[in-house]
């Protein structure tokens, strides 16, 4: 039985797949006017992905940033995400300077979500995570395969060992080479759904072949899809009013 997670009365693993819209602003003057942009977008979450931000090495000037980014949406569930450069971010920085922010603004209470990667040190993701929960953050363990998309074993694997590690949310994104691919994906998706999964799962396959993921995820079993709103965070993203219709669409299909 999967339980969903409530984010601010937004109920990730229930009905219709949640809409997140990433946040990629690199000035604060950015991300104020991006998020009074979201306020009239169709979106459930927000994702800040701070590693566009260019003032990301400092915290102060981060937790800055946060701030004015409440302002603006004090009741969006925000899911704060620093993605490495190895995993598709914009950015590298030191293992240290990771969990250090990462367990920084989980302090904040201005967070609903926090993104840690998976493939890092087991008893480093172990510490992003307890800083999460004492701070009632939930946690989405995520991995991005930008190569290729592993076979459904390896994608159940992963997600399996997301949950074993006690994030919230499993999540992982994988670029398909071929249409097999995309089905490898949503078959792996399902599986897990129905056979390993006690809690929500996100998964997408990336780019122009992989767009039937983020929109059927009601019926394969991923609960979150990530739309664009001026600029996508990540190859193949829809634009969120479209995103929005064709979920509705395929919901009352159901």
């Amino acid at each position: 039985m999967i339980k969903a997670v409530e984010v601010k009365n937004i109920r990730i693993g229930e009905g219709m797949p949640k809409i997140c819209i990433p946040m990629v602003g690199k000035t604060v003057d950015q991300l104020i006017e991006e998020a009074d942009f979201l306020k009239s977008l169709e979106c459930d979450v927000v994702e800040w992905r701070v590693d566009f931000f260019e003032q990301v090495e400092d915290i102060a000037k981060v937790k800055e940033a946060l701030t004015e980014i409440r302002k603006v949406l004090p009741e969006m569930p925000l899911i704060f995400t620093f993605r490495s450069f190895k995993e598709g971010g914009e950015k590298e920085v030191s293992v240290d300077y990771y969990l250090q922010l990462n367990r920084e603004m989980s302090r904040t209470g201005q967070i609903d979500i926090v993104d840690v990667e998976l493939f890092n040190q087991p008893e480093d993701v172990k510490q992003i995570i307890e800083a999460a929960h004492e701070h009632g953050v939930f946690v989405i363990i995520s991995n991005h395969d930008f190569n290729k998309t592993p076979d459904k074993k390896e994608i159940i694997t992963r997600l399996c060992r997301a949950q074993e590690l006690g994030g919230d949310l499993p999540k992982i994104a994988v670029m398909p080479e071929t249409t097999a691919d995309v089905l490898t994906l949503l078959d792996a998706t399902r599986e897990m759904n129905e056979k390993f999964a006690d809690r929500p799962i996100i998964t997408m396959s990336m780019a122009g072949k992989g767009v039937i993921s983020r929109l059927a995820g009601e019926v394969f079993g991923s609960a979150l899809t990530f739309g664009a709103a001026n600029k996508a965070s990540a190859p193949g993203q829809v634009a969120a009013a479209e995103l929005k219709r064709t979920l509705h669409l395929l919901h009352q299909s159901l």
